[in-house]
């Protein structure tokens, strides 16, 4: 098995350092902003940013209900400063913390509250979604290779707002131009030639990137790519906006009650879709682990044998599978997701320090640049593995 040092947030000025001293602060402001908590909350949410910041890993209290799970996850971390722990599994802890500390998982008022609620709301119910789902109306008068570029660069880049569902010539250059590995016709040769399987579909964010996901599935099931489509969510709440079956709901609503007639057909033919099974919307605890996809459990695992494609959306996903690692971008994709148990995409836009599949060449041109091409959203890439 291929290895390379693990991604660590110990470094001052790197980008995970960042995460934790730059990003986080400014999450809990908008958190304690976007919500009334009271003095116990907020006090507790405080904690956990000082603490992750200059203090020491401390586990789970033991009436969480997953105590003895953390435990076991972060064996030979408890009592170590923060700095210690990778930064993907740092990273989760933090989130899953930060719900502790709403008081997510205890009875009370705010039992089941997501905290980042308001910012999901507010990006669905926006001026720019209106515009993407007025977009969906020139879909179909695209030739198919160029409606289906359409979709897959709107899935690709998510809520890039100069990138929705209108495959203009602006749209198709600027999207080009940051693509900076596209594998998209191996995706659409190997859905044809297994037309009518099963695709799975690992969402990210909700909002403005589970839309043109939805869409992309709507798209495979009405084509026939697909028999059967699965939507994986998260389990609750995790970075910020990922999307849980809640925000699959308000999201299919959206669709289906918009104003424009192609958005409104779509979001019918979804919720049918989902009533009939065609659509299916599963969930598991892994996908809230800190963990990287190459420790699936078995039952998980099972669950992705015999699909035709597995689609992984957004830059976490990607961590998990490849490994947050920092490897060699000539790293060859396919050798650091071979574990993973069916032919494999990836969507995604860089927004990390982990990168692979890149030629000498590309890496390059992409460093002459000076600008942190790894991490600034400006760049992505489609990579898929068929393990044949």
């Amino acid at each position: 098995m291929p290895t390379a040092p693990v991604i660590r947030i110990d470094e001052p000025g790197s980008f995970a350092w960042g995460v934790f001293h730059e990003r986080h602060p400014e999450l809990v402001r908008r958190v304690l902003d976007a919500l009334p908590y009271g003095p116990g909350e907020r006090a507790a949410i405080e904690r956990l940013l000082v603490e992750s910041t200059s203090g020491v890993l401390e586990p789970l209290g033991a009436a969480a209900h997953d105590h003895a799970q953390w435990l076991e996850w972060g064996q030979g971390l408890w009592g170590a400063a923060w700095g210690r722990a990778p930064f993907l599994w740092a990273e989760g802890y933090f989130y899953r913390r930060l719900l502790e500390a709403t008081g997510y998982f205890r009875p009370g008022v705010w039992q089941g509250i997501d905290p980042f609620a308001p910012f999901k709301s507010a990006e669905l119910a926006s001026a720019a979604v209106d515009e993407e789902l007025a977009a969906l109306g020139g879909l179909g008068g695209l030739k198919k290779t160029e409606r289906e570029a359409a979709l897959l660069s709107s899935a690709l880049w998510g809520n890039r707002a100069d990138l929705s569902f209108q495959l203009t010539a602006e749209a198709a250059a600027d999207a080009s131009s940051g693509l900076i590995a596209d594998d998209s016709s191996t995706l659409w040769a190997e859905l044809e030639r297994a037309r009518g399987g099963r695709v799975c579909l690992v969402a990210d964010n909700a909002g403005r990137e589970l839309l043109p996901d939805l869409v992309l599935l709507d798209h495979l099931l009405t084509s026939g790519l697909a028999a059967q489509a699965v939507l994986w969510v998260k389990p609750q709440p995790y970075f910020v906006s990922d999307a849980t079956m809640t925000d699959l709901i308000s999201t299919v609503e959206r669709l289906r009650t918009a104003p424009e007639q192609a958005a409104a057909v779509i979001g019918r033919r979804l919720r049918s879709a989902l009533g009939t099974g065609r659509l299916a919307v599963r969930t598991h605890p892994f996908f809230c682990a800190p963990l990287p996809f190459r420790q699936l459990p078995a039952d998980l695992r099972a669950q992705f044998d015999g699909v035709t494609m597995t689609i992984l959306k957004g830059d976490l996903n990607y961590r998990r599978v490849v490994g947050d690692r920092l490897w060699p971008p000539t790293t060859p994709f396919a050798e650091v997701v071979d574990h993973f148990p069916s032919p494999v995409a990836a969507l995604r836009t860089l927004k990390s320090d982990v990168i692979v599949g890149l030629t000498p060449a590309e890496v390059a041109e992409l460093d002459a640049t000076g600008e942190p091409w790894r991490t600034s959203g400006r760049y992505a890439v489609v990579q898929v593995h068929l393990q044949r």
